[in-house]
């Protein structure tokens, strides 16, 4: 009987809800999936009449605020433009005082020889409108600005303001203490300051690089070697001439050239870059099809005798040259043919030795066949009698002081003993 009264007692499961409480949740379920996909406002819903349901904002068509406060547009910066020297936009045009012809090589190209022709349209190399001087493919000519062609004749007055500009800058010359000092800093193992002047010789560019060295220094240290260096009396003609600076020493290739007493960086004088190098003009044939005075089989016996005799030097690629010219003349007082070798040097290279060696010796060019340098001194041969092809003494202060230091025992600049200076490369494979 207890068991029956405990199981009676125990609670009995809820019934189960009324079919009506389903369908009110089913139809509540259909009301809002149909708010949801379809575009209706809440005031035509029917949960807004009935229940007060207003759609989020996320689902409402239009948005609540009648009038929207507007996002500010992010301003797009503008787009980068990488610096550009061509881009001369509201600048004028570089205007230099300098007075002399801009070249892109002052000591391998003569005023007095003039080319051909042209390999390219005569685009400046300072760039498009960077320089007030004109470019004949050749030059840019000091005119004056205002003439309306470049055929005009060069102002008589040039050399003379070069000359005023230099002794203005450099003012009393230097005693011989001073020249010593000078030429002690710029030795190699007290300064890296140092320039080279290679195969193009004195360049334009050159010359704002010697400018930036004397920022520093009273004094620089220039070192040639190559092709300029068969005619070192031009180097030290063009840099002085140039720069307004004066060479105080000379070994060799190496040259110290001073700026002067009255030399202040801050009134340098304005100097424009070449951008890049022009091409070379066309310049008439070195060798021609005959010698003059000679048949055709006169020259063509006289080039195989020419190839055929021993070479007088071998010549070593950017060495020193300076007494190559002296060597040729020698060679000449006991043969007529002189034969020079140039294996591994640029042909663009022994072709300029071999124009200066015609102007200098002088003598008459054979051939340049199989890398050699082939020279005839003539029917009527006279020696030169001036054989002296360095620059004079007296463009040093010091009257007794040698153009090159000898086998007396001087040191150099570069730290070395006097030795000979030129370096035929007979040692080097």
């Amino acid at each position: 009987m207890s068991l029956i009264i405990r199981l009676s007692r125990q609670k009995q499961p809820p019934p189960p809800p009324p079919l009506s409480l389903h369908l009110t949740l089913l139809t509540r379920l259909l009301s809002t999936t149909t708010t949801t996909t379809t575009t209706s406002t809440s005031t035509s819903s029917k949960l807004h009449s009935r229940y007060s349901f207003k759609p989020p904002t996320s689902l409402s068509p239009k948005p609540q605020t009648p009038n929207p406060i507007p996002i500010p547009k992010k301003k797009l910066k503008p787009q980068y433009r990488p610096p550009s020297s061509l881009d001369r936009t509201g600048l004028k045009p570089i205007r230099s005082e300098l007075p002399f012809d801009f070249r892109y090589s002052y000591t391998d190209s003569s005023p007095n020889v003039r080319p051909i022709g042209l390999r390219e349209p005569k685009y400046s190399p300072f760039g498009p409108g960077r320089l007030d001087r004109q470019w004949t493919g050749v030059c840019a000519p000091a005119v004056d600005p205002k003439a309306q062609t470049l055929e005009a004749a060069e102002d008589p007055k040039l050399e003379e303001k070069r000359k005023m500009m230099r002794e203005r800058v450099q003012g009393m010359p230097l005693t011989e203490l001073e020249r010593k000092i000078l030429v002690d800093k710029c030795q190699r193992h007290k300064t890296k300051r140092q320039i080279n002047l290679g195969r193009d010789g004195l360049t334009h560019n050159m010359l704002n690089d010697i400018h930036n060295n004397w920022k520093h220094a009273e004094a620089v240290r220039i070192k040639c070697l190559g092709v300029p260096t068969v005619d070192m009396k031009n180097v030290c003609t063009q840099l002085e001439d140039k720069t307004f600076g004066k060479i105080i020493h000379r070994h060799g290739g190496l040259l110290v050239l001073y700026r002067g007493r009255y030399y202040h960086p801050k009134k340098r004088p304005v100097i424009p870059l070449m951008l890049w190098r022009p091409h070379e003009p066309v310049y008439p044939r070195l060798i021609k099809t005959t010698i003059d005075g000679l048949s055709i089989e006169e020259t063509k016996e006289m080039r195989k005798r020419g190839l055929a005799v021993p070479p007088l030097t071998k010549l070593a690629k950017n060495g020193y040259y300076g007494s190559l010219v002296p060597m040729v003349r020698d060679a000449f007082l006991s043969c007529e043919l002189v034969r020079i070798d140039c294996k591994g040097l640029e042909k663009s290279d022994y072709k300029k030795i071999g124009c200066k060696l015609r102007d200098m010796v002088p003598c008459i060019l054979v051939t340049f066949e199989k890398e050699q340098i082939v020279v005839w001194r003539g029917k009527d041969y006279t020696p030169v009698e001036d054989g002296y092809f360095l620059p004079d003494r007296e463009s040093f202060d010091d009257p007794d002081d040698s153009l090159v230091c000898g086998e007396e025992g001087r040191d150099s600049v570069d730290g070395t003993r006097g030795q000979q200076d030129f370096y035929s490369g007979d040692d080097e494979e």
